[in-house]
């Protein structure tokens, strides 16, 4: 029996529906699972996407894109594949993709998250024949703690910078991950600034219902007061810039699941590093691979060697695809991209 879906070096590509799900090369027909840079890329001639991601998608790759946009669930038919797109609670609009076909049923999951998130949709286990998993934080040291512990240390933090008079930087993903922190901070603490980069997609998010406290450009505060208490989003590349000097004395923090190893955060150093990760850690993806029923598990961008040995100790018929997943120097150059940061003086 032919597998739903190969490895091709465009990307993964389902044969007898001659489309790729997340290609990495330009193609005639893409079905996209999320906006981050390394699975939308620009390029390809038709675009599917759950009808959540519209917004996203079309601010990262530009508004003129040929896009077809679906609500999560429903199905469309391509050259005899039933395609549905299906939450996978990683950020806005991000999808797995259900494919049925000659009695088959696949799922490419692209990135997901299982722990609850106010910007999202919350992931849904579909059950299917072979999953198609990532494994970004695939070991067993990553365990999540939940998001209110992690929120209110960041506000722990941020509060005790603010009474001294000092900015507090929080550096982050401005896709997804600093819509999730602002979904999640007291913004009574202080003023809120972020990077143009962020506002651009904050904006997307209001229009597609996702509530957000206010926040501000640097252009828009006029106190120079604000500036010496404000919690201060940014991408990472922005923290080293010449516009994060308006910011005189600041702490400096980033969020992110690799927070969890202390030699990063040494590394990096930052005054505080905040564990919160838009990906699901071990325990979630055990229990997502699990609900699947899948008998036959194909591991993608991450650990993927130990998630297969792993697999198959639990008896499972796993095997890895090698794919352009999981590249944050992609995700940085998104972020500075002209068409996402128009006003970067800002």
């Amino acid at each position: 029996m032919q597998d739903l879906i190969v490895q091709r070096p465009e990307g993964l590509y389902c044969p007898p529906g001659d489309f790729y799900i997340d290609p990495w090369r330009p193609v005639g027909r893409a079905v996209v699972t999320h906006a981050h840079a390394d699975h939308a890329r620009t390029g390809h001639g038709h675009y599917l996407a759950a009808a959540a991601a519209q917004g996203v998608l079309r601010a990262r790759l530009g508004a003129n894109i040929a896009l077809q946009s679906v609500p999560y669930g429903q199905e469309v038919t391509h050259n005899g594949v039933t395609v549905s797109l299906h939450p996978a609670g990683h950020v806005l609009g991000s999808a797995q993709v259900r494919l049925a076909h000659g009695g088959q049923t696949w799922v490419a999951s692209g990135d997901y998250k299982v722990a609850p998130d106010a910007t999202c949709t919350p992931f849904e286990a579909v059950r299917c024949d072979v999953f198609i998993t990532e494994s970004t934080f695939g070991l067993p040291i990553y365990r999540w703690r939940p998001d209110a512990e992690v929120f209110a240390d960041i506000n722990a933090w941020w509060a005790a910078n603010a009474a001294v008079g000092r900015a507090s930087m929080l550096m982050c993903y401005s896709f997804g991950k600093a819509q999730r922190i602002l979904s999640g901070v007291d913004a009574s603490i202080a003023p809120i600034v972020v990077h143009s980069a962020i506002q651009t997609l904050n904006t997307a998010y209001r229009a597609a219902g996702v509530d957000l406290p206010e926040t501000r450009l640097v252009s828009e505060v006029t106190d120079p007061e604000d500036f010496k208490r404000a919690l201060v989003l940014c991408p990472p590349s922005a923290a080293s810039s010449p516009w994060s000097k308006r910011f005189g004395d600041f702490s400096d923090a980033f969020a992110s699941g690799w927070m969890q190893l202390r030699g990063a955060r040494r590394r990096g150093g930052y005054d505080k590093g905040f564990v919160l990760s838009d990906h699901a850690d071990w325990p979630g993806l055990m229990g997502a691979i699990g609900a699947t029923g899948a008998g036959r598990v194909i591991v993608t961008h991450g650990s993927i060697p130990v998630m297969v040995r792993y697999l198959s100790a639990q008896g499972l018929q796993a095997q890895a695809f090698q794919t352009e997943y999981g590249n944050d120097a992609a995700e940085e150059r998104a972020e500075q991209a002209p068409v996402l940061l128009s006003g970067i003086a800002s």
